[in-house]
């Protein structure tokens, strides 16, 4: 499980962040799309970091509304 950071962007796209695996970001049409497209970056990217036997960074993200 990963924290991600959703947000609107130009023309009612959505825009996914996946702050503990820096690059890792993608888009939708909707907000469901955005999250589904994340999911697969997020998959990805974490197999890309095992194959090349690096470590994968932990999501220590602690979100905090003030």
């Amino acid at each position: 499980m990963r924290n991600v950071i959703l947000r609107p962007i130009e023309d009612g796209w959505w825009l996914a962040e996946v702050p503990s695996l820096p690059g890792c970001l993608t888009q939708g049409e909707t907000r469901e799309k955005a999250i589904e497209n994340i999911k697969d970056a997020i998959e990805l990217y974490i197999e890309s970091l095992e194959a090349a036997g690096d470590p994968v960074p932990e999501d220590d993200l602690e979100l905090v509304q003030v």
